[in-house]
């Protein structure tokens, strides 16, 4: 089913404005119930992906764009029959979280407008029916299959029908648990990264480019190459203090030191649009003096050791000692960074690069030496981790990999409902499809009949 809604990352609807701005009258391709497709949602979604490089014919690219709006339909059609609606508040959140992505891509609001020949109004509106529609599918397809389950037979049979040869091959995981120090005296760090911020701000108040300093001097790898600008935000998608900074701003206008999780940064107001902000920053984050790197690797050297001797253990010793508050809570323990998981069981991709490279040579049970490495929010930090269990690397199988087979099994056995469910579907509503797709071969038959 991951084939039957194509929502590519720019909308296709977008391709019904002509190169001069004006609205091209619209050809009605396909009846679905109560739902039409028009040849602008076709055609515009061929033309994105042949600039993508879809290496597929054009026509045959076609065919499959046309099948796969013909069961979106369907979809709509039932949900409108079984008044299914989506929450306006879940799609605008969606909404502004890519809407800010494709303008990040684009360059620039204007640029994207200019690429669409459409105001941010009209490409907001355009975007905000796709994604209802999305939403609207998916509640759909989930009332369709909200009582589909597997037994342990059929995970079993699952697996079973796998070709030995074609088993995929699961990753090494591991579980870690970790402890972190704070070095004390930061404040003098801190107070070195206020001045040299302050010295930035009275440059660019006395006519200096705050883009070029922050391509010079900021410490944001991902905005910086763009001279700061993180492109346009919501409140809800920038740190509190930054947003309340960010709001308070005129146009142009430099805000005093901020301060947030991420470090310390000046603002300067781009933009605003309606509820939303472009603004560009220099971030700055206070370094670790060589005493202050030498008093952490001795005080986790400490805590290593009465571990390693039994004088405490090491749950006892994150939840007393580390100053990570997401692990210090539960005795050490790390977990995936994605809120939807929450699990111990990393594999060595989730962690970062300076954990990977001391984990991956590590023994069972073992504590490494203290390392600096980089948390969540990018500050530099120094921590000890120790290897508490782990998984190598195999071929799946039912002992060790029950819960991921249970979840293919389940995707098998809903696909195969969506398929049945298509059909009887077709059988059951009013399609008329325009003689200009006739001619395509369908994966199923009875659009047609």
């Amino acid at each position: 089913m991951k084939r039957n809604i194509i929502i590519l990352c720019v909308l296709a609807i977008f391709a019904g404005q002509g190169a001069t701005g004006q609205q091209v009258v619209e050809s009605v391709v396909a009846v679905v119930g109560n739902e039409v497709i028009y040849l602008s949602e076709i055609e515009g979604q061929v033309v994105q992906l042949k600039a993508e490089r879809d290496p597929t014919p054009v026509e045959q690219l076609r065919c499959r764009i046309f099948e796969d709006q013909l069961i979106q339909k369907l979809f709509l059609d039932q949900a409108r029959i079984d008044s299914i609606e989506v929450s306006p508040e879940s799609v605008e959140s969606d909404l502004n979280g890519r809407l800010t992505e494709y303008i990040r891509r684009a360059g620039s609001e204007q640029a994207l407008e200019s690429y669409f020949n459409k105001s941010m109004t009209e490409i907001r509106k355009d975007l905000r029916e796709m994604l209802t529609n999305q939403y609207i599918v998916q509640e759909t397809q989930g009332t369709i299959a909200q009582d589909i389950t597997v037994t342990p037979e059929e995970v079993k049979k699952y697996y079973n029908s796998i070709p030995r040869d074609s088993l995929p091959l699961m990753p090494r995981k591991v579980q870690l648990s970790m402890i972190s120090v704070e070095p004390p005296d930061m404040e003098a760090s801190k107070a070195e990264v206020r001045q040299r911020l302050l010295d930035l701000r009275s440059r660019i108040i006395n006519g200096e480019s705050f883009s070029t300093l922050a391509i010079l001097y900021s410490e944001d790898p991902g905005s910086a190459p763009r001279g700061g600008e993180l492109g346009f935000n919501t409140r809800g998608e920038l740190a509190k203090p930054y947003a309340e900074a960010a709001w308070s701003l005129k146009q142009g206008v430099v805000s005093k030191i901020v301060e947030t999780e991420f470090g310390f940064h000046i603002i300067q107001l781009v933009d605003r649009k309606g509820d939303m902000v472009n603004s560009r920053h220099i971030l700055m984050k206070p370094k670790l003096t060589p005493e202050q790197t030498e008093w952490a690797i001795l005080k986790l050297d400490s805590i290593a050791a009465l571990v390693r001797n039994d004088s405490l253990t090491f749950a006892r010793a994150a939840m007393r000692y580390s100053s990570d508050r997401t692990t210090r809570a539960n005795g050490g323990k790390m977990v995936s960074q994605n809120p939807s998981e929450r699990v111990n069981w990393l594999t060595l991709d989730e962690l970062s690069r300076e954990v990977n490279l001391v984990v991956r040579n590590m023994k069972l049970g073992e504590i490494s030496e203290p390392f600096r490495t980089t948390d969540a929010k990018g500050n530099n930090i120094y921590c000890i981790v120790r290897l508490d269990e782990e998984i190598p690397a195999h071929n799946v199988n039912m002992d060790d990999d029950y819960n991921f087979l249970a979840e293919a099994a389940l995707r098998e056995k809903q696909a195969r409902m969506y398929e049945d469910w298509i059909r009887e579907k077709i059988k059951r509503t009013y399609i008329r499809v325009s003689d200009d797709f006739k001619g395509c071969t369908f994966h199923y038959s009875g659009w047609l009949e």
